[in-house]
């Protein structure tokens, strides 16, 4: 007869540690639409092309675990500072965002509502404050459930208030609703923003500030050499009227 053992896995502290090849981490369910895949794109692609100088962790319709007994929470946007991606990301442990694995909660959550069945302002909102996400960010582009098309939760410090501020000051970025045009769609978006408002800006962006620069610096450069061309020509017909008179331009 053989005796079946269950091992459980603790840290070096005795913690308990859930066993990942137990949780369902992906259903491959397709949920989206085009607009709130888009603006997800935005949101993590900025952060990205911006704050490479900066450890951090920003992904889309990734599922967080905060506890083996629930299925994950699937924000459709999250920020994570001072953690990174596993680099071995395919190993089930490593395939989403495991908060015993990392050590913290995300700083931030976002969700984009697209009708009124998400719960965002219900339930969402209670798992995140159980998970203790400093901000959680429900942003409303079709005013689903109000008039506001943005609403921004901080932790305080046990319970979500509603804050009218959009400087995040425990991540040092803030967010803005920007009127513009990204990846050939001229709409309204949310976007990340520097405490001046500026917003950060994309890599396709960055790429043509880069070359509005490049073509100014060689403006100036033809410019420059337009002027030194023009007064070489100066000189040249000063120093042939001087000669016409009788002058040795190179005496003086």
């Amino acid at each position: 007869m053989i005796e079946q053992v269950l091992v459980e896995d603790y840290d070096d502290d005795g913690f308990y540690i859930p066993d990942a090849n137990l949780l369902v981490t992906e259903d491959d369910t397709p949920v989206d639409n085009f607009a709130s895949e888009k603006q997800q794109r935005l949101l993590v692609g900025t952060l990205y092309s911006s704050l490479q100088n900066q450890l951090f962790l920003a992904a889309a319709n990734v599922g967080i675990f905060y506890t083996d007994l629930e299925p994950p929470i699937i924000p459709d946007v999250f920020l994570s500072l001072d953690v990174q991606t596993p680099e071995k990301w395919w190993e089930k442990q490593n395939r989403c965002y495991m908060i015993w694995r990392f050590g913290k909660p995300p700083e931030v959550a976002i969700e984009i509502v697209s009708n009124k069945k998400g719960d965002e302002l219900g339930k969402k909102l209670d798992i995140y404050q159980q998970m203790r996400v400093s901000y959680y960010v429900v942003y409303d582009p079709t005013q689903q459930l109000g008039e506001k098309q943005l609403r921004i939760y901080k932790l305080n410090p046990l319970l979500y208030s509603e804050t009218s501020e959009n400087w995040l000051e425990q991540v040092g970025l803030g967010l803005t609703i920007w009127t513009g045009e990204f990846e050939g769609r001229q709409d309204t978006w949310l976007r990340w923003c520097y405490e001046d408002g500026t917003v950060l800006p994309t890599g396709d962006e960055r790429a043509s500030q880069a070359e509005i620069a490049t073509e100014q610096v060689r403006q100036e450069k033809e410019e420059a050499q337009q002027r030194a061309e023009e007064a070489q020509q100066r000189a040249e017909l000063l120093a042939e009227r001087l000669r016409e008179m009788g002058i040795d331009p190179d005496s003086l």
